[in-house]
């Protein structure tokens, strides 16, 4: 397992990346949020901040049972991440960082088929290996524990049938996407959103059962 990072250097980290995905359009306004898991509790952006202006100074700080304890007052999202760091925790992908966007191309997939179980077929093998499988998390209004107990029940879900996931989306808000630092997340994102574009533009026909089996032998994709 991935150990987890300094308090230093996941500050430095949340700012960087945040600037990064302001930048280039993947968050606007106050929208999204970063968290890390720390040895002994949590940092977040907090509530309503601009991700591409962050002070690391200023970064909302919580212990291990979700009590602040330093920083500006944390986003509403704490308790949707911490159920995502604990419900992963045992699973083959388990969340040193979570990163939230109201990306747009994802956003407009959710909302052309808000019933979906699933976000986007498999149609690229970058998909299939750097993210796999996106639940679709039926509509709640942001904050709702209801929310955080869907995603939960998904996380859980899949690692039951053997396809652990590391990205959720909300539907109608945006992705929850995790992995093991704020870098590596914020890539995940990235081939999420792309293959969002895509899907969007073209909708070509996905992956067959043959090919996705070639990219669990050779590269040990979790689809």
């Amino acid at each position: 397992m991935t150990a987890f990072l300094d308090e230093a250097t996941a500050r430095t980290e949340i700012v960087r990346v945040g600037a990064s995905l302001f930048a280039r359009g993947y968050v606007h306004a106050t929208a999204g949020n970063i968290s890390v898991r720390l040895a002994d509790g949590y940092l977040i952006t907090p509530t309503d901040a601009c991700l591409g202006l962050l002070d690391p100074a200023r970064l909302a700080r919580l212990d291990e049972e979700g009590r602040q304890t330093g920083g500006d007052r944390a986003s509403k999202t704490i308790v949707l991440h911490r159920r995502i760091y604990g419900a992963s925790a045992s699973t083959a992908q388990p969340a040193r960082c979570i990163v939230h966007t109201h990306s747009t191309h994802l956003v407009a997939c959710s909302l052309r088929d808000e019933q979906a179980a699933e976000l986007l077929p498999p149609i690229t093998p970058y998909f299939v290996m750097k993210v796999g499988r996106v639940p679709h998390i039926a509509y709640h209004r942001p904050g709702a524990p209801e929310a955080a107990e869907a995603v939960a029940d998904a996380i859980a879900r899949y690692q039951q049938q053997g396809r652990p996931i590391r990205a959720v989306m909300l539907a109608r808000l945006g992705p929850n996407v995790w992995h093991d630092s704020p870098a590596a997340a914020m890539a995940t994102l990235e081939e999420l959103e792309e293959t969002a574009r895509l899907w969007l533009l073209v909708q070509p026909p996905p992956l067959d059962a043959g090919q996705i089996d070639g990219l669990r032998r050779q590269f040990g994709a979790s689809w």
